[in-house]
Formats: structure tokens, C-alpha cells, sequence
């Protein structure tokens, strides 16, 4: 029996796994193996079909080729298309090996022993699995990257001699996200961000440099709490934000992790720190019932400690080869979906977004890039984007409520969170920081710059406490640059109207725009 009658590969369709197609075309390479195998994996971001025209293009989450692209009917041939057309899907490619066991990888590389398809497809069974085939090391055939660069994201990569293939896979087996390259993150990366924000403050003056870095850095941390809507004592602002000035000061471990756990949360008297011992979800409560309502589910809590190692080898062994950016999402959106802890998950997971750019020298010395202020502006583009991935992965979680509205999950989900597609987190990730860069630090340089312009002439006028200038500029800065009938008659009331058309013009002339 060949692969297409035992494996049921499908012909033309008009929908899959309820997702429609744009035309009625077959499916291919994943999406083949995923529906002839039935592999319970979330399902790619992209998928691709085999249309009838011979018209190539891209829609609704669809990539439709033209007949002439068409693979075999089996699973080799599925497999070589996707690898070729579709790159690297660890979490699909873990499920299939699992679900075919060995022969049909041995079979394609007995057929083929110099292909390069056929060897990285070999590599991928033994370094998923972690077992070694019944096969001969190859000693023929040029040495092929098991990830296409020019297609994904890809560590510099070393050699393996026994399947003559250079691994590049930017992660390791237990914890290994995918970032597909697309145009707005090869015009992000050629931008040279790192470059660009030492640029920025080459010519600010020291003393103004560490005033515009003490203000971006409590920004930031008012900012995550906030998108967490949680309104702390300042203290509570101020320890975090000292945590945050020490990123990268650190390696990430366990450790480290419950450490900040511990700052973020202050007051613990309610909550459990610590890796949690139970189910988790991000959502609601039904109000009658109180049957949960998740929105993400999150890792079995007997798969925390490992995908936890997995997050800790990532950060030591592969972000240190890797863009940044690209690296701190990896890491951080990692996190968060695993969310390892009761409570705190969403503020160190934007803590590993600082710890990577700092560990890695990309924000100027001293300087924090206040990312989380960014993502609270464009809070709908952050949980878009948190549901990218989500939204793909909740149907293939069983789970059952508990008797205190918990979720215990029933099936096997530890490779959902080791392999999930990154990209739209990485674009979103770099947009913020470009936003950073571009907007945010010129910005706030130029309004301290412009705020002691408006003290010196304020000086100039008449005489009064720091903290008494600080209250006028308020006023003025709250009305347009007009002290309000309010301040002229009580804060202020012994400044003359002469005086007060003075420091109008100065703060006129200070924040021109």
C-alpha cells in the first residue's frame, strides 16, 4: 500500500480545520501531513495548497502554489516540500516523527543518501527524539543547513559529521521557537537599531543622560504594572525599576526567575511563589457556574521545571549568536506562555526583553529602553499578537475544570511551548524598539533640555524653590502654557502679571515646537 491510499492524502478542498482556503486547491507540505497523519499540533501560522492556475501568491493565512509545484502524493514527498518551501516546523516534525517512527526516514535516506532534504530530515528524527537511527554515517554529499537562512531565522551553527548537515537551529531541543523572515523585519534588522541608539545620546551631556535614563527607567516600570492593571505604592514602582536597571547584570536561572518573583509581587501573604504545583490559565470565570474561560492555557506544571531548563539553556547557548531582538522575544514571549508562576509572569516576561538587550550591549550603557510604555500604547497590538499563537494552540489542549475553577490539562502539551512560530512576536518586539529609539529617548532628551532652558529663564525672573518652579511648570504645562486663573490667584498669587507674561514666554520659547 503506498503512502497516499495508507496516509489518505487529501485532494482539493475549500477549507481546513475550519480555516478556508482562497480558492479550492490541495493541501501541501504541512498542512498534507498534518490533516493525512491526523497530528494534534496547533496549526501552522502559514499554511500551503496546490491551486489550479498557474498563479503563485499569498492570502488569509494561505500560500497558494501552482500545479507545477506540486509534490508526490506521500510523505516523502510532502515532507520535502515542506522543508524546502515552508522551512522548519519543529512541533509539526516532533508530532510526525512520533507518529511514523523510524522506517520511513530511513527509507528516504536509503533512497537518497547525498540529498540534502533527506539528511536534514534524518538529523531533525534523531535530534528531536533523541535517539540515533540504524543508519551508516553519510560520507557523501556537500554539507547542507538544516535551517535555510535565507528563509528563517538561524544560528551560526555546527557541524554534524555523521548526517553532513550544519546545524543551525537557534535553540535546543527543549526550547527551540521558529521566526520566519519577512519584509518588515528585513527592513527592521537592516536598520541597525543598536547603532542608531548610540547615535542618539553620543552628544547629550552626562548629567542630562542620567536624568532621561532615571525617567525612562521608572516609566517602564509604571508602564508593566499598569498593563497588568495594577496601580502600586511608588515604592513598590521604584524597587522594580531597580530591578529592571540591573538586567543583564545576572545570568538567568531558576534562581534568578524566583528571585524577581519575589520583588515583582512584594506583599506575598496571598499568593504561592514559586513554580506552580498546579494547572494555570489566562482568562475569565464563567459568573453563574464559575467554569473557567481560558483564553491561554498554560504549561502542566509537571512540565515546568523542563521547559524552564529549556528557557536557561537558550539564554546561555544560543541568544548569545543571535540578534537581540530576535532573541529577547524568543525568550520572553517563551516565558510568558509557559508562565511558570502563580502570579508576576507577565512582568518578568517584559524583565527578559531588558535582560537580553542589556546582557547583549544593545541599549547604550546605563540607558533602559522603555519598552513596556510602548507596548501600553499599543496595547491591542500586544494581545494580537499574544494571540497569534494562543488562539492556534487552545484546541489542542484537553482539559477539565477543578472543583476550585482551575484547569487540569489531560494530554501531552510540553512541545507547544518548546516550538512555537515567534514571528509576530519578533516584529512586534523590534517595532517597539525601533519606537524607543526613533520617538521615545529623542524625545524625552529633548524635553529635559527644553525643561532646564525654562528653569534658567524662570531664574532669571524671580527666585523660588525647586520645588516651587516644578509646581509652576505643571500648571502651565497642564494649560497650554497659561498659568490658570486657579494658580494666579492662590499657588502663585504673589507672582505680578508682569512676572507671569515673562514665564509664559519662557515656557513659550522653551517647548516651541
Amino acid at each position: 500500500m503506498d503512502d497516499e491510499k495508507k496516509h489518505g492524502f487529501s485532494g482539493p478542498v475549500t477549507a481546513f480545520h475550519e480555516r478556508r482556503l482562497p480558492e479550492t486547491a490541495t493541501p501541501a507540505g504541512y498542512a498534507a501531513l498534518i490533516e493525512a497523519l491526523r497530528l494534534r499540533v496547533p496549526v501552522p501560522r502559514i499554511l500551503s495548497a496546490i491551486g489550479p492556475h498557474h498563479k503563485q501568491y499569498e492570502r488569509d493565512g494561505w500560500r497558494i502554489y501552482t500545479p507545477r509545484h506540486a509534490p508526490k502524493p506521500d510523505l516523502e514527498g510532502h515532507l520535502t516540500f515542506a522543508l524546502k518551501n515552508e522551512g522548519v516546523d519543529l512541533g509539526v516534525l516532533k508530532a510526525l516523527f512520533r507518529a511514523t517512527g523510524p522506517a520511513p526516514i530511513k527509507a528516504m535516506v536509503r533512497a537518497t543518501p547525498t540529498g540534502s532534504y533527506a539528511r536534514r530530515a534524518w538529523f531533525l528524527y534523531e535530534w528531536l527524539l533523541g535517539t540515533k537511527l540504524d543508519l551508516p554515517d553519510a560520507d557523501k554529499g556537500a554539507y547542507a543547513s538544516v535551517v535555510d537562512p535565507d528563509q528563517q531565522w538561524a544560528a551560526p551553527g555546527t557541524t554534524s559529521s555523521r548526517h553532513r548537515v550544519k546545524n543551525n537551529l537557534p535553540g535546543t531541543p527543549a526550547f527551540c521557537p521558529m521566526i520566519t523572515w519577512t519584509d518588515r523585519l528585513r527592513r527592521l534588522t537592516a536598520r541597525d537599531l543598536q547603532a542608531r541608539a548610540r547615535a542618539a545620546v553620543a552628544n547629550v551631556p552626562a548629567d542630562l543622560l542620567a536624568r532621561t535614563a532615571a525617567f525612562l527607567l521608572l516609566k517602564d516600570s509604571k508602564s508593566s504594572f499598569a498593563i497588568e492593571n495594577e496601580n502600586p505604592p511608588h515604592d513598590r514602582i521604584q524597587r522594580w525599576g531597580r530591578a529592571i536597571g540591573e538586567a543583564g547584570h545576572r545570568p538567568i536561572d531558576l534562581d534568578e526567575l524566583l528571585r524577581l518573583q519575589r520583588i515583582v509581587i512584594g506583599d506575598a501573604r496571598f499568593v504561592r511563589l514559586g513554580l506552580r504545583d498546579e494547572g494555570g490559565f489566562v482568562g475569565q470565570h464563567d459568573r453563574d457556574t464559575r467554569m473557567p474561560l481560558p483564553e491561554h492555557i498554560s504549561a502542566r506544571s509537571e512540565d515546568l521545571l523542563s521547559l524552564t531548563d529549556g528557557l536557561v539553556a537558550f539564554d546561555r547557548a544560543a541568544a548569545p549568536n543571535l540578534d537581540p531582538v530576535l532573541a529577547a522575544a524568543t525568550l520572553a514571549f517563551g516565558f510568558v506562555y509557559i508562565h511558570p508562576f502563580a502570579d508576576g509572569n507577565g512582568r518578568l516576561h517584559r524583565y527578559l526583553i531588558h535582560h537580553v538587550l542589556a546582557e547583549r550591549g544593545f541599549n547604550p550603557p546605563g540607558l533602559v529602553f522603555p519598552v513596556s510604555a510602548v507596548i501600553l500604547d499599543r496595547i491591542d497590538d500586544y494581545r494580537r499578537t499574544l494571540e497569534s499563537y494562543s488562539a492556534r494552540l487552545l484546541p489542542m489542549i484537553e482539559w477539565e475544570p477543578t472543583p476550585d475553577g482551575n484547569v487540569r490539562v489531560l494530554n501531552e502539551t510540553a512541545d507547544f511551548y518548546r516550538f512555537f512560530d515567534a514571528t509576530p512576536h519578533a516584529e512586534f518586539l523590534y517595532e517597539c524598539v525601533e519606537r524607543t529609539i526613533d520617538v521615545d529617548l529623542p524625545a524625552e532628551t529633548r524635553f529635559l533640555k527644553a525643561y532646564d532652558g525654562f528653569r534658567r529663564e524662570v531664574a532669571n525672573v524671580v527666585d523660588m524653590p525647586d520645588r516651587t518652579a516644578d509646581l509652576l511648570f505643571r500648571f502651565l504645562h497642564q494649560n497650554g502654557g497659561t498659568l490658570s486663573k486657579r494658580g494666579r490667584d492662590q499657588e502663585f498669587a504673589q507672582l505680578t502679571s508682569s512676572e507671569v507674561s515673562q514665564i509664559e514666554a519662557a515656557y513659550a520659547d522653551s517647548f516651541a515646537e
